[in-house]
């Protein structure tokens, strides 16, 4: 009988929480939840008129209507997300999961407009822009995430790669500097950066920043890839060169190394090392047709036309329109 009172008074004094700030915030979203309570309430509340004990499983039932779910409530409101984004969120992620992006968008819009400033809703709205690839409505949201809840790493790194997609790389610049003066070790930042200096052939500013990320990363194949490439654009080919060759000593499987130092043996008229480096490149289907056309001038260059032809007559079949690139090459006009 005490248990039964204490059960009753608890559910009660949690229905009149959760009435008054249903009164409160105006929100009839909470009427489902006082309903579910009163049910469970009036339940108990008759079985301890009538002193009639419930069954064990019609005792948990009104228990979790009566406490445990609307507790589970007050404690997700208690971590910043209300009853009506709650139900939204649940709904959008549905909805999302089952490939429904339209409804999922249209609900969060609608939560929007209920709750302007409902941080997970306009997190939640750049994501499915994302998803959609409108990149500018994205920016739009996750500045709008940033402005109700500043400071966040995540945030700014998506402002930032936001503003580089939507051709406003200078906007980045400062976002992402901040991120690797506080996280230096991190890759996505510094690649993204890496990237705008690139685009913008800032190659020695590229390769400090390259160099200052091997510190954190001694094993990342693309940092040494980057460099290679970068140290080629400045024409430093001794460097771009060590660079490659510790790229390919990292990964033997990506060839992308193997062929740009192939290229500069080439360069160096190193015809037995280029030739080597071409000949593992034919193993990568992204690169084969242009690997045949180097061999090809590779062999042209050691006199053998027959050779250079094969070549040449391979790479058109992987790639016909090689063949304009070849039409330009004086070395091949005799052929």
């Amino acid at each position: 009988m005490v248990e039964r009172i204490i059960f009753f008074t608890l559910s009660l004094g949690i229905f009149l929480f959760i009435f008054f700030k249903m009164v409160k915030k105006n929100d009839t979203n909470y009427l489902y939840l006082l309903i579910m309570q009163a049910i469970g309430i009036a339940i108990s509340f008759i079985s301890l008129i009538i002193r009639v004990r419930l069954n064990i499983i019609l005792t948990i039932v009104t228990y979790i209507m009566s406490v445990v779910i609307p507790l589970i409530i007050i404690a997700i409101e208690m971590a910043g997300i209300s009853l009506t984004e709650a139900i939204y969120l649940v709904l959008v992620r549905y909805y999302t999961k089952a490939g429904n992006t339209e409804k999922a968008r249209k609900l969060l819009l609608k939560l929007v407009e209920k709750e302007p400033n409902s941080y997970y809703a306009h997190k939640e709205l750049a994501k499915q822009y994302e998803i959609e690839e409108k990149y500018d409505l994205a920016l739009d949201e996750y500045l709008r995430v940033n402005s109700i809840r500043p400071g966040e790493d995540d945030i700014a790194f998506k402002i930032a790669d936001l503003f580089y997609k939507t051709g406003k790389p200078e906007e980045s610049v400062p976002i992402l500097h901040e991120l690797l003066k506080k996280r230096p070790e991190w890759e996505e930042a510094t690649f993204l950066l890496g990237d705008i200096y690139y685009d913008q052939e800032m190659f020695r500013e590229a390769i400090s920043l390259y160099l200052n990320a091997i510190k954190y990363h001694p094993e990342n194949y693309d940092l040494y890839y980057n460099l290679g490439m970068c140290y080629t654009r400045i024409n430093d080919f001794q460097s771009a060169r060590e660079y490659y060759t510790k790229a390919a000593q990292l990964n033997s499987l990506l060839f992308k190394a193997k062929y740009n130092l192939g290229q500069i043996a080439l360069l160096y008229n190193e015809l037995d090392e280029a030739e080597e480096k071409f000949t593992e490149c034919l193993q990568d289907e992204d690169l084969e047709d242009y690997a045949y056309y180097y061999l090809a001038c590779i062999a042209m260059l050691r006199g053998d036309t027959t050779k250079a032809i094969s070549y040449l007559n391979t790479a058109v079949g992987e790639n016909p329109t090689i063949y304009d690139t070849i039409k330009k090459e004086n070395m091949f006009k005799l052929i």
